[in-house]
């Protein structure tokens, strides 16, 4: 496997749609193309599970983690603070579409985790075939408050390449229930099969 330099990037981009913008400033290849990576901005709508209504997430009983997830949004002007300890969920400005001869790794930039701010707890593999929003799973490990701004350059996006295409893709298994994602989505696991 290898992975993609920026004149790859630049025509998978470009020739095939793999990074696009519904919503927000258009793409920014100066500001975004890094030598390997393309940086991906932050959405505008939050996912805060509401800690006081909730005694605990029951894995095997996900419909009350659902009532308990409170959706919020928040402009490039006004921001959202996250506390010491507190999780939350965004999303990227940026929807993926994923070739099926390729993978895609998010993962977080320095500057954000020399705040403390960890913007994927464990979430950063894109299937090929993938396509949607990417649901940040972010967390403050820090000591104090950190305030983030929608459409800042938040994390970043690495394509690679495959022994060959998939034959079962993304979309097209039945356990693709995050396949089409818009904004921060909260866990699916209540749809899994076990």
């Amino acid at each position: 496997m290898a992975i993609l330099s920026d004149k790859d990037l630049r025509e998978l981009i470009e020739e095939e749609n793999a990074v696009e913008v519904k919503e927000g400033p258009e793409l920014n290849h100066e500001l975004q193309m890094g030598p390997s990576s393309y940086d991906l901005r932050l959405g505008y709508e939050f996912g805060i599970l509401n800690t006081r209504k909730i005694e605990k997430i029951d894995t095997k009983n996900m419909e009350r983690y659902k009532n308990f997830i409170e959706t919020e949004k928040h402009s490039a002007d006004e921001g959202v603070v996250i506390h010491p300890g507190e999780f939350i969920l965004g999303s990227t400005l940026e929807k993926l579409n994923i070739p099926r001869n390729l993978v895609a790794r998010v993962e977080g930039r320095s500057s954000y985790g020399r705040l403390g701010i960890i913007v994927h707890a464990t979430a950063g593999y894109c299937d090929p075939g993938f396509s949607g929003d990417i649901t940040l799973e972010m967390q403050n490990l820090g000591n104090a408050p950190v305030k983030l701004y929608p459409e800042d350059r938040v994390c970043q996006v690495v394509f690679e390449t495959m022994t060959s295409e998939a034959e079962n893709p993304y979309g097209e298994k039945k356990d693709s229930k995050y396949m089409g994602q818009t904004g921060a989505t909260g866990s699916r696991l209540g749809e899994e099969k076990r």
